[in-house]
């Protein structure tokens, strides 16, 4: 299946079976061959979605084909993170009260997963570090070495172009490499707390 354009410029997906759609940014190019960043690997992604207790979404949309409203909905219906909505054009999403900017938090997020345009991705990862996050996640499609320079040198945790949904679902089994269900049910006990 193919993602669907909208008539806001998304593409995007919400079936399982094309989960790497769904989190896909609008417009994402499918090779990077400028790319000098390095991001963690699985084992150190693994250990942040592990450590982290909450996750605020920067660019959170209340509209359904939108990526960030479909990360959104994973997130609060199979984790148990305290997912946080970041719109300052919205007030609730998804029955969650939703807030103007980073500043505007009740807590420090441990994770900011950011869903805005590739030129904004600089000012969120310093407003990341203002709010005192510990890793600025760039959801799929999005690379911006500039603003991973930007967070690491505040000692953040960076990780871009990953799909925080896919990455979650896949380490708890719900997914092979690929992103997709995996249609595999099982009674074995999850090793992981989250």
């Amino acid at each position: 299946m193919s993602a669907t354009p909208t008539t806001e410029g998304d593409t995007c997906s919400v079936p399982a079976s094309t989960d790497a759609a769904a989190c896909a940014l609008p417009g994402a190019p499918a090779a990077h061959p400028e790319r000098t960043w390095e991001g963690p690997n699985q084992q150190a992604r693994f250990a942040l979605l592990r450590r982290a207790k909450s996750i605020a979404i920067v660019g959170a949309s209340n509209n359904p084909a939108r990526a960030s409203y479909f990360v959104a909905t994973y997130l609060l219906s199979s984790t148990g993170y305290d997912v946080y909505l970041v719109n300052p054009r919205e007030t609730e999403i998804l029955g969650q009260p939703v807030y103007a900017s980073l500043h505007d938090l009740p807590v420090i997020p441990d994770i900011v997963d950011v869903f805005r345009r590739h030129d904004d991705l600089p000012g969120v990862a310093q407003e990341a570090i203002d709010a005192g996050a510990q890793t600025l996640w760039l959801q799929l499609g999005s690379w911006n070495e500039d603003a991973a320079a930007i967070a690491e040198a505040a000692g953040l945790s960076v990780v871009m172009d990953r799909c925080i949904k896919i990455e979650h679902a896949r380490f708890h089994g719900g997914l092979h490499l690929a992103g997709f269900d995996t249609g595999v049910i099982s009674s074995r006990r999850q090793l992981l707390s989250r």
